[in-house]
């Protein structure tokens, strides 16, 4: 593999994965799983294998978001994110801080485009700052009261992350280390351990078997923690057809936006379907939960094998990835795949 056509791939595969689940992403986690199973159904998408269809009437789910209602990727935060990462890794390289995260939001990120943890300590960060922090930092200032909130251990930082394995192939060590520097402004405890594992095994994934990286991305995180159970719970589940309802049982009552819920569909449905682009995201969709967070990074760590992604993904975006950043609204592919290429170790 080249580590153009990989990058490309990851690309490709976060891009669409995030696009499939998006329209679905409110119906699922305020309507729930019934909802989701019903739409799925009246839209003809009861096994999830292309972008799925409107259906007229739908609350919560909008139009331009579905299979041929749009010509580029829809703006959403998972793709923010991994933008934003870049931009940081442009500016910063592989010596990524805390610090410079935090700078990078007051500079690039819009507040009402953040969610949950990242809102939460976005306001901390404003009511406690110096007021010259993002023009030249402050080393003194302690940003550790920034992850002191209700949802830091929810999925936030874990889409924030996968750049970073991205960009150092064969070294998951190292991969971790940028990702618990990102997550740590907003998230503690398994809020931080999900970003770590899917950076740590975005960076494995490069280099070695699918087996031999879960292994790796799991020396990264804490074996007592809920995060690794889930992990662990998910790789259980691999190839079982019902792996999303037993996880949705497993964690029933959690938030549908909590990191171990979401992590474990994220195992499940990548290795059930290493082999099908379609459908590892298409299942990863239809379990519910955070549907275009889990179709993103499946999607990511699926094209770190470096296999193509059919065409049917990539048509209807042409390439386009929009987004809702300051002074960003869209950027192309090539764009994306050049730069993010120029930061890698």
């Amino acid at each position: 593999m080249t580590s153009e056509s990989r990058i490309r791939r990851a690309w490709q595969g976060r891009v669409s994965g995030c696009q499939c689940g998006k329209p679905v992403e409110m119906l699922s986690m305020r309507g729930g799983y019934d909802q989701l199973e019903t739409y799925l159904n009246t839209a003809g998408a009861s096994v999830v294998r292309d972008y799925i269809s409107y259906v007229p009437g739908t609350d919560m789910v909008n139009e331009a978001w579905c299979k041929d209602g749009f010509d580029r990727s829809e703006p959403d935060d998972d793709i923010n994110y991994t933008y934003l990462s870049l931009l940081m890794l442009e500016e910063h390289g592989m010596g990524l801080t805390t610090e410079h995260v935090a700078r990078a939001w007051l500079k690039h990120l819009p507040l009402a485009n953040t969610y949950t943890a990242e809102r939460a300590a976005y306001r901390i960060l404003l009511a406690n700052m110096d007021e010259w922090f993002p023009e030249r930092g402050d080393k003194d200032m302690d940003l550790g009261p920034c992850s002191d909130n209700p949802y830091n251990d929810w999925i936030g930082a874990q889409i924030r992350t996968d750049m970073y394995g991205w960009v150092l192939p064969g070294e998951p060590a190292k991969a971790a280390e940028l990702a618990r520097q990102d997550a740590q402004l907003s998230h503690r405890g398994d809020g931080v351990h999900g970003a770590v594992f899917v950076s740590a095994l975005g960076a494995a994934m490069a280099t070695m078997s699918p087996e031999a990286a879960l292994k790796a991305a799991k020396d990264e995180i804490p074996a007592d923690s809920e995060a690794f159970a889930a992990v662990e719970l998910g790789e259980s589940l691999v190839g079982d057809p019902d792996g999303g309802a037993k996880i949705r049982e497993k964690y029933h009552g959690l938030s549908p936006v909590h990191t171990i819920n979401n992590l474990a569909i994220v195992v499940w449905a990548l290795y059930s379907n290493l082999d099908d682009f379609s459908a590892a995201i298409g299942d990863a969709v239809m379990a519910g939960l955070d549907t275009d967070c889990n179709g993103a990074t499946v999607g990511a760590l699926w094209g770190l094998q470096d296999k193509p992604i059919p065409q049917h993904w990539l048509d209807p975006w042409q390439g386009r990835v929009g987004l809702g950043l300051a002074g960003v609204a869209e950027v192309t592919l090539d764009d994306l795949v050049d730069r993010t290429l120029k930061v890698m170790a």
